[in-house]
């Protein structure tokens, strides 16, 4: 509970409304407009709010938490327009451009080893729940149960695919802030990052 307490109404209600929205948007993404039907739609957008809304709330709350550990105070703040532009974009192409927004820190002034950590540790949850979403795949594909094998397979897809986005080198993202901190652990992170998510694209069941 005193966790919860630290996430103020209103970022909740920016975390959920990204969550559904982005889920909404993985849904269009997998299963294509020409197959919307009302079974399809129902178990995709349920499969994308466990596997993509989950790795997205996880990615967040690793950012906000890791940077109130150091003292600041963090809030994740939803970005409307892409949250539209990414169900626009998964409905026209069938690809997810996921921009919802970003965790906002306030505070004194930031080191760059803090900043490298906090950025660090929304990748690195991602990671981490791909372990979870194994143990689904290998139930799932042991016991004969194709959708649990489907919600592991995507779950490992979805984080891979979300760390190794956020490791880009490039602008506002993650992987500037945790190279300029740390060549070695930025390399490292970034080949298990793609080496998972390569694989799991070249999975087949």
């Amino acid at each position: 509970m005193q966790i919860f307490d630290q996430i103020p109404q209103r970022e909740r209600r920016d975390l959920l409304i990204s969550w559904l929205a982005l889920s909404a948007a993985f849904t269009v993404a997998m299963i294509g407009i020409s197959r919307l039907t009302p079974i399809n739609i129902l178990q995709m957008f349920l499969i994308s709010a466990l596997t993509a809304g989950v790795a997205f709330i996880v990615h967040e709350m690793a950012h906000k938490f890791t940077a109130m550990k150091y003292g600041f105070w963090a809030e994740f703040q939803m970005n409307p327009t892409m949250l539209v532009v990414a169900v626009a974009v998964a409905a026209l192409a069938h690809v997810v451009f996921a921009a919802p927004g970003a965790t906002m820190i306030y505070g004194n002034q930031i080191s760059r080893e803090e900043n490298g950590k906090i950025s660090l540790a929304g990748p690195l949850s991602n990671l981490i729940l791909i372990i979870p979403f194994v143990v689904l795949l290998m139930a799932g594909l042991s016991g004969g149960i194709a959708l649990l094998a489907l919600i592991g397979i995507r779950g490992i897809q979805i984080n891979a695919m979300i760390a190794a986005f956020n490791l880009l080198p490039l602008g506002p993202l993650d992987g500037v802030k945790i190279l300029s901190w740390n060549t070695p652990i930025y390399i490292g992170t970034v080949l298990v990052a793609f080496g998972i998510l390569f694989a799991s694209l070249n999975f087949t069941m």
